[in-house]
């Protein structure tokens, strides 16, 4: 069994960053908080610090530059998830291009969060599904961008297996698969595309290249 996830949240919020670690805690048992902190130098002085994952709140009111905190953490080979209360889509942009991994808005389910904190860990990126839709949709008509787990799960789901087996295969929960299936429809819906019906995502992902009918499954 590999090693849990070692993770500091910092919060200015003490409220906010209680809860968080808590729900963080019940939503999954491969990730270890290892640090509750409501302050960037109590980040860099504790202990347990570098850890792999930080999920560092963007607000933080203490006028050091985002840039500057993802470039500290890049040397200590810590990934970063940023969360805020607001999603400028400029911003996020911002952020991705410094080097964070994952932006969250605050509003994100648990298992939301869980699935940012694991896609970082792998050096994978990760962004809400509100940001994604306003930064990574296309025109009206064409394909949207979608992660590499969107893909895997829209082509499972595409070439016939139900939500348990695809959250299986893919060694996530229901509820996560589900909330992909979700996103990745929001996507479609943006960009004019109906792909509410089972029948309906399998002819997309065929069409746009997910799925080889009758065959394996191209994203993998």
């Amino acid at each position: 069994m590999p090693a849990p996830i070692r993770l500091a949240v910092v919060d200015d919020h003490r409220m906010i960053l209680a809860g968080l670690a808590n729900w963080i805690r019940g939503a999954s048992d491969e990730i270890d908080v290892v640090a509750e902190l409501t302050t960037w130098p109590e980040l860099l002085t504790h202990p347990a610090f570098p850890v792999d994952v930080v999920l560092l709140d963007l607000d933080l009111k203490d006028n050091i530059p985002i840039a500057v905190k993802i470039a500290a953490l890049k040397t200590t080979s810590t990934r970063v998830v940023l969360m805020s209360t607001y999603s400028e889509p400029n911003v996020v942009r911002e952020a991705l291009a410094a080097g964070a991994l994952g932006y969250l808005v605050k509003s994100e389910d648990a298992t939301m969060i869980v699935e940012a904190i694991r896609a970082a860990s792998l050096g994978e990126s990760f962004i809400s599904a509100e940001l994604d839709l306003a930064i990574n949709a296309t025109d009206i008509g064409g394909a949207p961008k979608l992660s590499a787990q969107e893909r895997r799960v829209m082509a499972l789901y595409g070439g016939g297996e139900p939500v348990k087996s695809v959250a299986y295969q893919l060694g996530i929960s229901e509820e996560t698969a589900k909330s992909y299936l979700k996103r990745i429809r929001e996507k479609y819906r943006v960009a004019g595309i109906d792909v509410g019906t089972k029948v309906a995502l399998r002819r997309r992902a065929i069409q746009d290249g997910i799925l080889i009918q009758d065959g394996p499954q191209s994203a993998f």
